[in-house]
C-alpha cells in the first residue's frame, strides 16, 4: 500500500456491482480498494483484518440488511460509510434512515452507458468516498435523537411577515438540517433550503422532516409562497431562487446549467436572497464539501443580511462553511446546536451593520 491512500472496503451482494465499484475507485490514484465483501458477516471480519478508512455499503443484502449492519457498526466501531442506494421510493426512505444512523453520504448505483462504455456517476462516487475519508464521524451515542423537538426558549420578539431564513448544506446536511428545523417553533419565519440531493430523494426528505418538525416542510414547487411556519426544500435536479413582489415572497423552481457542478446550487438560492431580500433575511451555511454557497453567503452579508457558518467541530465536512468564513461571508461561526436559536434572534434583530470580515 502507498502512503496516504484511502483504503476502501466494498460491501455488496452483487459480484457485478463489487467489480464495477472496484474499477471506479481503483482508477483514482488516491484510493486503494482494500477488499470486498458479499455480506455484512464477511465484512465484519474484513474490517478487523484490513482496517479500511471508508466503507461503501449496499442497503439490500442477504443474511443481514445494510441498515442493521450500519446500526451495529456505528454503535460499536463508528467509521465513515457511504451508502449505495437505489433510485426508488423504498431506496430513498432506507437511505435517509441510513443517514440518520450515521452514514456520511450516499450515491446511486453506477449505470453503464452502453453507447459510450462510460460508467455514469463514477466521478461523483470517487468524490464522495474522498470526502467521507475526511469526514467527522460520531457513534450513535453522540448524535442527537431523531425526535420531535421544538426549542421553547427561543422565538420571542421576531418578525414573521418580512423575514426569510435561507439554509444551504451538502455532505452531512440531512441530519444538520433536521436538527435546525426541529428546533424551530411552528410560527418561525419562512424558510428556503438547498440540500445537495438527486431527484426523488428531496421529496422523501421533505416528507420525513415534515413528520419530525413543528413547522411544515415540503418539496418546493414553482410559484410556492414563502410563508411563516413553512420550509421549502429545493427539488433535486432543479435550481431554486426567491422572488419578491411587494410584500409577497415566492420561489422560482427552474432548470438551468449546474452551478459549482450542482443543481440545485446553494449559490443560486443565496444570490437571489441577497438580490431580492437584502436585510430582510438571515442565512446559514451548513456542513458540506466544496465551496457552493460561500460566494452567495458573502453576497447576502454584503446586502445587509445576517449570516452564520457552521463551525468545524460540529460539521461532518467543513468545506463549504470554511470557504464562507475565509471569504468574509460569515457574520458568526456557531456549533450546529446553536444555529436555530441564533437564526430566530437574527430574524428579530434589525441589522446594525456588517462586522469586519
Amino acid at each position: 500500500m502507498q502512503a496516504g491512500k484511502i483504503r476502501v472496503l466494498i460491501i455488496d451482494d452483487s459480484a457485478l456491482m463489487r467489480q464495477l465499484l472496484a474499477k471506479i475507485l481503483a482508477a483514482d490514484p488516491m484510493i486503494e480498494v482494500a477488499g470486498t465483501a458479499p455480506d455484512p458477516y464477511i465484512a465484519r471480519d474484513r474490517i478487523k483484518a484490513l482496517q479500511p478508512d471508508v466503507l461503501t455499503l449496499d442497503v439490500e443484502m442477504p443474511r443481514m440488511d445494510g441498515l442493521t449492519f450500519l446500526e451495529k457498526l456505528m454503535a460499536g466501531h463508528p467509521m465513515p460509510v457511504v451508502m449505495v442506494s437505489t433510485l426508488t421510493q423504498k431506496g430513498c426512505d432506507v437511505t435517509l434512515r441510513a443517514l440518520e444512523l450515521g452514514a456520511v453520504d450516499f450515491f446511486a448505483k453506477p449505470v453503464l452507458d452502453t453507447s459510450t462504455g462510460v460508467l455514469q456517476g463514477a466521478e461523483q462516487i470517487v468524490e464522495k468516498v474522498k470526502a467521507a475519508a475526511r469526514a467527522r464521524v460520531t457513534g450513535s451515542a453522540q448524535r442527537p435523537p431523531v425526535s420531535h423537538f421544538v426549542a421553547s426558549s427561543v422565538g420571542t420578539g421576531y418578525r414573521t411577515t418580512h423575514q426569510v431564513l435561507a439554509i444551504g448544506a451538502s455532505t452531512g446536511g440531512t441530519e444538520a438540517i433536521r436538527e435546525v428545523l426541529a428546533a424551530l417553533p411552528a410560527d418561525s419565519p419562512g424558510i428556503v433550503i438547498v440540500q445537495h440531493m438527486p431527484p426523488g430523494f428531496t421529496a422523501s426528505f421533505a416528507a420525513r422532516l415534515n413528520n419530525l418538525c413543528a413547522i411544515r416542510v415540503k418539496e418546493a414547487e414553482d410559484g410556492d409562497r414563502v410563508l411563516p411556519g413553512t420550509a421549502l426544500l429545493a427539488p433535486g435536479n432543479y435550481h431554486m431562487a426567491v422572488k419578491r413582489s411587494g410584500a409577497e415572497v415566492s420561489v422560482r423552481v427552474f432548470t438551468a446549467e449546474p452551478v459549482n457542478r450542482h443543481r440545485p446550487a446553494v449559490d443560486v438560492l443565496f444570490q437571489s436572497v441577497a438580490d431580492q431580500l437584502g436585510s430582510n433575511a438571515a442565512g446559514a451555511l451548513l456542513t458540506g464539501m466544496g465551496d457552493d454557497g460561500a460566494r452567495g453567503l458573502k453576497l447576502m452579508r454584503d446586502a445587509g443580511a445576517h449570516t452564520i457558518a457552521q463551525d468545524e467541530s460540529s460539521c461532518v465536512v467543513f468545506g463549504m462553511p470554511r470557504e464562507a468564513i475565509l471569504r468574509g461571508g460569515a457574520e458568526k461561526v456557531l456549533p450546529l446546536g446553536d444555529i436555530a436559536a441564533e437564526l430566530l434572534r437574527m430574524a428579530g434583530s434589525p441589522h446594525s451593520g456588517k462586522s469586519a470580515a
